[in-house]
């Protein structure tokens, strides 16, 4: 027997379409920057700027990429696809961080060739960069107004934004030392610490979104905690085959076998054990197949 919510599906479908909404004007605004920001570089020679509108470029990328696993996820669930497409969000983030490790990976070797060969860089990529950093902000403060703790997909753009954000910091902190001692040094430096915070997002999304897709546990889910907390229920003698796992970030799903008493209302407990999931694991999706006592001892019998 499951157990679904209203008032979660209610929340669910506002939160859905205030993340999509934050998302739609993200990419607008970065999609617009990053062409300005690329004629930037080119024009000053700047890699930090270049490394910044690359970034922008994969922002951009996974701002489209996250919108559209909004609208597939939309799809309804059929025969071949019992849970829908709501994964495709996961998908779509573990694409983003991996996205974020090759850009970072990129900086570090175009870096690399500039500690070689140091190229002569323009200051004037400082206006181009504090610009950049007024629409990272803006972005930020957007993406932040959707849901970046829970769900996977938009905290994957959140994290690529975050990235750029600090990269036109460093843009603007290496036009700084270029303009007043001309360091050009200081262009690759900025890049490189970048490139470092970007690959640590990217591993972070990336590794969260695999374990999802293994279908692993919700961190915040301890299985023995679940199983010790149901047999507190008056009437559970034992739960047993317990699976914990994530379909999204935001959907959590259950199963498990309760084995009960004699004589004890089997609605009932499934009720009690529906409510307690909910509150205290904010569970909604609960598969709970209730045996008798026979089934068990039966168990133990074939075992011993």
């Amino acid at each position: 027997m499951e157990s679904e919510g209203y008032a979660m599906g209610h929340d669910h479908s506002h939160g859905h379409s205030q993340n999509k909404k934050a998302l739609l004007i993200s990419f607008l605004f970065i999609f617009t920057f990053m062409i300005v920001e690329v004629i930037g570089g080119i024009v000053t020679n700047s890699l930090a700027l270049l490394s910044d509108a690359g970034h922008m470029l994969s922002d951009a990328a996974a701002l489209g990429l996250s919108l559209a696993a909004f609208y597939i996820g939309e799809k309804a669930s059929n025969k071949g696809k019992t849970y829908g497409y709501r994964r495709f969000e996961i998908l779509a983030a573990f694409l983003n961080g991996i996205t974020l490790i090759l850009v970072s990976l990129y900086i570090f070797w175009e870096a690399y060739r500039r500690f070689i060969d140091t190229p002569d860089v323009s200051a004037n990529m400082m206006i181009i960069a504090v610009i950049g950093l007024v629409v990272n902000i803006l972005v930020a403060w957007i993406l932040m107004r959707g849901d970046t703790e829970h769900n996977l997909n938009v905290r994957s753009a959140f994290l690529h934004v975050l990235g750029d954000m600090l990269g036109s910091v460093g843009a603007i902190i290496a036009g700084l030392l270029i303009y007043f001692f001309g360091w050009n040094l200081a262009d690759p430096i900025a890049s490189i610490i970048v490139a470092i915070l970007i690959i640590i997002s990217g591993w972070r999304v990336t590794k969260d979104s695999i374990h999802i897709l293994m279908e692993g546990s919700p961190r915040n889910v301890d299985t023995d905690q679940v199983k010790k907390g149901m047999s507190t229920v008056q009437g559970v003698i034992e739960v047993h085959d317990l699976h914990v796992w994530c379909i999204t970030s935001e959907f959590t799903a259950l199963s498990c076998h309760v084995v009960v008493g004699d004589g004890v209302d089997r609605d009932e407990i499934i009720q009690q054990l529906s409510r307690f999931l909910e509150e205290e694991y904010d569970i909604h999706h609960a598969t709970l197949q209730v045996e008798g006592k026979h089934v068990l001892e039966g168990h133990h019998h074939c075992c011993t």
